[in-house]
């Protein structure tokens, strides 16, 4: 048994009907989108954990980043997030309903197989990681790297679900910043990659292995210096910040897919098999670390 592509088609539907779209200024399906989220997790009725909210303002509006916990309270976090606003006037299928519904599909495996796990893992789903609050203190995923920092907790990683939906199988499909890269990978846009930045090489290869052991589809890795900017694009830049392992799992979003941050970005363009197989491998790499 694994991800039901059933139910990831179910949470992107319901994310990309929403109207108007769930950005930062459109408060209402925003809070829609966060609701059906805290829902959806609060179906799991998981006995050591639960969920939380955690509100924070930012230029006077209240957000909510939306937080479900499995196991003890004194063992290290592993974090695992989604971002679940859009950027403009978008439906936002794979940026970023496919990860959301990643995100609520990696809870609903952790609570039908997840016993006698190592770490305390959070699944949060976060606001405002798109313009204009992108790289500031206001993203939902700062404020709650922030919390963990502050509260002193331990943090075994971060793994960051942004864009898992898009997948092509025409040569050429896969486009790449400069030369150098595309030597090094598939031309074909059918892969789905763990970003990280240069240093955590150790680290990727780890998720990497773990994910191809349960994923029905390649796996690739890359690791990228942080001020080249592409491997930051993210939430899990933020847990950076504290000294964190964090990356991103991703299907190179404008690298690949010709939707991204545009109105064309809609469910019927996804491939819901194949992001069955990315939430797969996430989740034996969230056992196996």
């Amino acid at each position: 048994m694994g991800a039901d592509q059933n139910r990831l088609y179910a949470d992107v539907k319901f994310l990309t009907s929403l109207k108007p779209a769930r950005h930062y200024r459109n408060l209402r399906s925003l809070n829609e989108a966060a609701d059906y989220i805290k829902t959806e997790f609060e179906k799991l009725e998981i006995e050591d954990g639960g969920v939380e909210e955690q509100a924070f303002k930012a230029d006077g509006r209240e957000y909510r980043n939306i937080i479900l916990a499995f196991g003890s309270r004194d063992a290290p976090r592993l974090v695992v997030g989604a971002h679940y606003d859009v950027c403009g006037d978008t439906p936002g299928a794979d940026d970023n309903a496919s990860a959301v519904a990643g995100l609520l599909e990696t809870a609903r495996l952790l609570h039908i197989y997840g016993s006698n796990l190592k770490y305390r893992v959070e699944l949060v789903a976060y606001p405002n990681e798109e313009p204009p609050y992108f790289a500031t203190q206001y993203m939902g995923s700062a404020v709650h790297a922030k919390s963990l920092h502050e509260a002193g907790v331990a943090v075994r990683a971060m793994l960051c679900y942004e864009m898992i939906g898009y997948f092509q199988d025409e040569p050429g499909s896969q486009r790449f910043p400069n030369e150098q890269l595309a030597a090094l990978y598939p031309n074909t846009g059918n892969f789905i990659t763990v970003v990280g930045r240069t240093g955590q090489e150790e680290f990727t290869e780890r998720v990497q292995a773990l994910m191809q052991t349960k994923a029905n589809i390649d796996v690739q890795r890359i690791n990228l210096p942080a001020e080249m900017g592409l491997a930051g694009l993210s939430d899990h830049r933020n847990y950076w910040k504290y000294g964190y392992e964090a990356i991103m799992i991703n299907d190179t979003s404008f690298l690949r897919n010709p939707h991204y941050h545009l109105p064309s970005d809609t469910i019927e363009t996804l491939d819901f098999k194949r992001m069955a197989e990315v939430v797969n491998g996430a989740y034996a790499a969230i056992l196996g670390l």
